[in-house]
């Protein structure tokens, strides 16, 4: 698995996973139709918009550790995302036992107004051939690249017509394959679109979001001189879990919804403006945050989950950075549950809201190392265990305040629970 560690790509941060160990079907890919066919199962959702690369191993091509980044929209920083995509594959390679011996590209756009699939593949052939050198340049051959759009494929590497026509190959229907039936079997899930689960967590637009922001900022004023000051923020975050959990009860007891976005408009609909507020910034305290993210496992994770989409949808105009803390803990209980593609992108997500947002840093690393997350849940629930008997007491008097901290940015300031920071 690659390190997702890559803080000057503009168009989004490379995701990366690794196929699963254990007993289960192989299969041989002999072509680019089956490799293209392949990458939604190797990835857990369909790429848009993407440079994916695949590390290949072996006599036998296995396939390593795979990349995905957002296609720069400037051709000025093809050169640059390049360099540091061929980077950030290999060494993370390096670091996990062993040099590729090969990459297999892809480029992922679908045609823009007035432009054909061939236009495409013909706009994106000099970024695939910076992405070939700067492989080529750390000693590592691109062995296969490939432009998926439109519904067809090209091949960058193969010069043969016969084979690789100039108006492309059309792509099996999705589910027809044998790659299909095979990851069917084995238990992989395709989870839609990059685009569709990235819009599960987008921001709203239009009338509801200038209402949204309206309330944001009179939740503030009367929010954030109460979380600064230390005698008041204990009681600003007792509210604010109180909230979370009255409104994940009401999450839970909702009829259910058709489809996703069904889902999505029913939870946005669960929550009032004032509600997603005083909860948006209630949670831009660490300790509070940490505290909720306890509720990672068992019948607590999916409303929780939907608790945390739902207010990443609600951090707009002026508060998107707001919405790091929300991303946060949706990439971590999606993590913690299994869900590991859905988990990246949200993590991803929030480190588009807040480059320096600790917690997403230490989690986006994890993540995309493979590490278990059984060891942070375990330390969760520990620090619950321990504080839970404590919570029945009242506060002793005369406390003295905690240190103050800037929110305004919704950055970590201290380390979090259980993080290993």
């Amino acid at each position: 698995m690659t390190n997702n560690h890559e803080p000057h790509v503009p168009s989004d941060r490379p995701s990366a996973s690794r196929k699963p160990s254990g007993a289960g079907p192989q299969i041989t890919l002999r072509s680019p139709a089956e490799l293209a066919d392949a990458l939604p199962y190797m990835l857990g959702f369909h790429p848009t918009d993407s440079l994916v690369m695949v590390a290949v191993h072996g006599e036998g091509g296995r396939f390593g550790g795979r990349l995905r980044v957002g296609i720069p929209v400037s051709p000025d920083e093809w050169e640059e995302t390049a360099q540091q995509t061929a980077d950030c594959l290999i060494r993370g390679s390096e670091r996990r036992g062993g040099k590729p011996d090969g990459i297999v590209l892809f480029l992922c756009q679908e045609p823009g107004e007035d432009e054909t699939g061939q236009r495409v593949m013909t706009r994106l052939r000099p970024f695939a051939q910076r992405v070939r050198l700067a492989c080529g340049a750390l000693e590592v051959p691109v062995l296969e690249a490939v432009c998926l759009s439109a519904g067809r494929l090209w091949s960058y590497v193969c010069p043969d017509a016969r084979c690789c026509p100039a108006e492309g190959t059309r792509l099996a229907a999705v589910g027809t394959s044998v790659m299909a039936a095979a990851a069917t079997f084995a238990g992989l899930q395709v989870r839609g679109s990059l685009k569709d689960i990235e819009g599960r967590l987008a921001p709203l637009t239009g009338p509801e979001a200038d209402a949204m922001e309206r309330a944001l900022d009179e939740a503030a004023i009367a929010l954030v001189p109460k979380i600064l000051d230390g005698a008041t923020r204990e009681e600003v975050a007792a509210e604010t879990l109180a909230l979370a959990r009255t409104l994940m009860r009401r999450i839970t007891l909702a009829p259910p919804a058709q489809g996703r976005r069904g889902a999505d408009d029913r939870d946005d609909g669960l929550l009032t403006h004032d509600e997603a507020a005083a909860l948006i910034l209630g949670l831009q305290d660490r300790e509070t945050r940490d505290r909720a993210a306890e509720w990672m496992e068992g019948d607590e994770a999916a409303p929780a989950l939907r608790l945390w989409r739902a207010l990443a949808r609600r951090a707009v105009g002026a508060y998107t950075e707001h919405a790091a803390a929300p991303l946060t803990l949706a990439g971590w209980v999606s993590w913690s549950t299994g869900d590991e593609p859905t988990a990246r992108i949200a993590l991803g997500m929030a480190l588009e809201a807040d480059a320096d947002y600790r917690f997403a840093q230490l989690l986006h690393h994890a993540c995309n190392e493979g590490i278990d997350p059984e060891g942070l849940r375990q330390c969760l629930r520990e620090e619950r265990r321990r504080r839970e008997p404590r919570s029945r007491r009242r506060p002793a008097a005369g406390r003295p305040p905690g240190r103050r901290r800037r929110i305004t940015s919704g950055r970590d300031s201290r380390r979090p629970a259980g993080s290993g920071q």
